[in-house]
């Protein structure tokens, strides 16, 4: 079982202003999605919430502190307007036909990746997510936006992931982007 984190970044790891992301790039939306579709994929309430729905094809493991934390789904949804509300004493529950689930603590969204998935399960943000998963990650799907960029919001440091699996390089009419596949050595 791998676990892989997965984020656009600056050149000086920028990620995020304002709780949203800095770019919204097609071409590195079509690598995401190609490389996190049918897996699990772990992120934080507020990532969820600036995403505004599930994630399609993947089970949604959102990670909240509160325990009061509720989600209604939008008439588009196969479950219109139930709530799915945990405490931290209730164990995490899924709505099946949604795939989201809601857990109170990155290790328990881990370990619930791993029982939907045997492969690879994906971190995707946000930032607070990414700090506390940097240390239990075993690879790093990244791409590099070359640039500089204002961001309040900042990816860790990465320097334990050395070796080179990929690295692809495209030029888009707006940025100049290097796609990374990146392990510890």
């Amino acid at each position: 079982m791998i676990t892989s984190i997965i984020a656009a970044i600056g050149e000086n790891r920028e990620l995020g202003k304002n709780k949203q992301l800095l770019w919204h790039i097609s071409e590195d939306l079509k690598h995401f999605k190609q490389i996190t579709q049918n897996h699990p994929v772990i992120m934080g309430r507020t990532t969820f919430e600036s995403i505004g729905k599930p994630l399609p094809n993947r089970t949604n493991i959102i990670v909240t502190h509160n325990a009061n934390y509720q989600y209604i789904y939008s008439s588009n949804s196969a479950l219109p307007n139930e709530k799915l509300s945990m405490n931290s004493s209730q164990p995490a529950k899924q709505v099946s036909n949604n795939k989201t689930i809601i857990v109170h603590s990155l290790e328990e969204a881990i370990n619930l990746g791993k029982q939907h998935d045997q492969q690879e399960i994906f971190i995707i943000g946000g930032g607070q997510i990414y700090k506390q998963a940097i240390k239990v990650t075993d690879k790093l799907y990244l791409t590099i936006v070359h640039g500089n960029f204002d961001a309040d919001t900042f990816f860790p440091d990465y320097s334990a992931f050395n070796k080179v699996i990929k690295k692809e390089e495209l030029k888009t009419p707006k940025y100049d982007l290097t796609f990374f596949e990146l392990e510890k050595s």
